[in-house]
C-alpha cells in the first residue's frame, strides 16, 4: 500500500451486502493480512427487517435461520392453491440475529475496523480511491460500496418502481396458525394502490409475521399500511383477539436500470451493484453468490474485477416492469398465471 492508503479494503454499508462480503472474506481464511474498514451510519441494534430465500440444503448461515417452511400457499381471485417446493425450503433470517452474528464475527477478526459514520460519497481515479465520511477522506486500494446515493437517471425504457411493505408480528392466546404452512402471496385485498398482497410466515400456532406489500411508484402513509393489516387480519384471517409484539417496514427498488458493477477500484455490491432482482426485490441469494464470486476472484487473481456476464432474467424483469408500469395487466393476474403454470418453483421468485 502507498503511504496515502489507510486500508486495503473499505466496505461501505453494514446491511446484507456489506456484512455478507465481510463474512465471506473471514470464512475464506485468506484475508487476515488485509486491513479492512467496515463503515455504516447505524450500529444495527434493532430488528428492522427480515430476509427470506430459497435453499435446497443447509447454508453458511444456518445457525441463525429463524424459520423455514416446506409447504406454501397462494391466494387470488383467479387461482389459489398449495405450492410444492420440494426439494427447496423457504427460509427466513431476522435482521437482529443477522446483525448480532455478523458483527460478532467481524469484531473477533483483528484485521477489521468498524466505524459508525455517514458516508458522504465514494471516489476512485487513476490516482486514489476511498470514501468521504464525517468530513474526512479515507483511502484504500478497493472500495466495496453497497450504498445507492441517489436515484439514477433512467432512459426511456427503464423503470423505477418500489416494493414497499409494513409487517406485524402478532401473538394470540389461542392457536391460529399451522406452523408448517406459510402464505407466500395473498391478493385478497384492495388493488387500487398498486399490486398489493399479504405475506404470512407462522412461527408457532400462536405467532406469525403478517406483511402488507405493495408494488407502486408512491409510498403510503403509515396509517394506510396499518389499516390494511387490520382489515386483512379481521376480514380475511378472521382473527379477533391478538396483539402486535413487533413490526418492520422497508422499501426496495424494483428497476431494470443497469447499475454499474464497478467504477475504477470501486466495486458496487448489493442493490448498488445490481444484485436485487428487478421484478421481485429478491436479493439475499444473489448477494451471497456475488460475495462468493468476489472472494474467489480476489484469492485467485488478487483483484475483485469479475468478468461481465449476460443474464436472460433481466429481459424478463424488464417485461414485467413494463407491464406493471403501464398497467396493461394487473399484478394479480401475472402472478396467478405464473403459479398456475409452475406452482412452487423457486424460479418464480416471489417478493419477500
Amino acid at each position: 500500500m502507498s503511504h496515502q492508503v489507510q486500508y486495503d479494503y473499505i466496505i461501505t454499508g453494514a446491511g446484507c451486502a456489506g456484512l455478507s462480503l465481510a463474512m465471506h472474506f473471514i470464512h475464506s481464511g485468506k484475508f487476515s493480512d488485509k486491513k479492512i474498514l467496515l463503515i455504516d451510519r447505524s450500529a444495527k441494534t434493532s430488528n428492522d427487517r427480515t430476509w427470506c430465500f430459497w435453499q435446497k440444503q443447509k447454508g453458511l448461515f444456518e445457525d441463525i435461520v429463524y424459520g423455514q417452511w416446506e409447504k406454501l400457499q397462494f391466494f387470488s381471485s383467479e387461482f389459489s392453491g398449495a405450492l410444492d417446493i420440494e426439494p427447496y425450503s423457504y427460509k427466513m433470517i431476522r435482521g437482529i440475529d443477522f446483525y448480532k452474528y455478523f458483527f460478532g464475527c467481524i469484531r473477533a477478526a483483528p484485521n477489521f475496523t468498524i466505524r459508525f459514520d455517514a458516508v458522504d460519497h465514494v471516489f476512485s481515479s487513476d490516482v486514489t480511491t476511498g470514501v468521504m465520511a464525517g468530513g474526512e477522506a479515507i483511502h484504500s486500494e478497493y472500495v466495496f460500496n453497497s450504498i445507492v446515493f441517489e436515484r439514477p437517471r433512467l432512459s426511456e425504457k427503464e423503470y423505477w418502481m418500489l416494493q414497499h411493505f409494513r409487517g406485524w408480528i402478532i401473538e394470540s392466546e389461542e392457536p391460529l396458525f399451522s406452523p408448517d404452512l406459510a402464505t407466500l402471496m395473498d391478493f385478497r385485498t384492495d388493488q387500487r394502490s398498486g399490486t398489493a398482497f399479504f405475506y404470512l410466515l407462522p412461527f408457532s400456532e400462536t405467532s406469525a409475521l403478517i406483511e402488507y406489500t405493495i408494488f407502486s411508484s408512491e409510498l403510503l402513509a403509515v396509517e394506510a399500511y396499518e389499516a390494511g393489516l387490520r382489515t386483512y387480519i379481521r376480514d380475511v384471517l378472521k382473527i379477533g383477539n391478538y396483539h402486535v409484539v413487533d413490526d418492520e417496514e422497508g422499501v426496495i427498488p424494483m428497476t431494470n436500470y443497469a447499475f454499474l458493477p464497478r467504477q475504477n477500484n470501486i466495486i458496487n455490491i448489493g442493490t448498488a451493484g445490481g444484485q436485487t432482482k428487478g421484478s421481485s426485490g429478491y436479493t439475499f441469494n444473489f448477494i451471497q453468490k456475488h460475495s462468493e464470486e468476489i472472494t474467489a476472484r480476489m484469492i485467485t487473481t488478487g483483484n475483485p474485477f469479475l468478468p461481465a456476464g449476460w443474464n436472460r432474467f433481466s429481459f424478463y424483469d424488464s417485461v414485467l416492469l413494463n407491464i406493471l408500469h403501464h398497467k396493461t395487466l394487473t399484478g394479480e393476474s401475472i402472478f396467478s398465471d405464473l403459479f398456475r403454470k409452475k406452482p412452487g418453483s423457486p424460479r418464480v421468485e416471489i417478493p419477500r
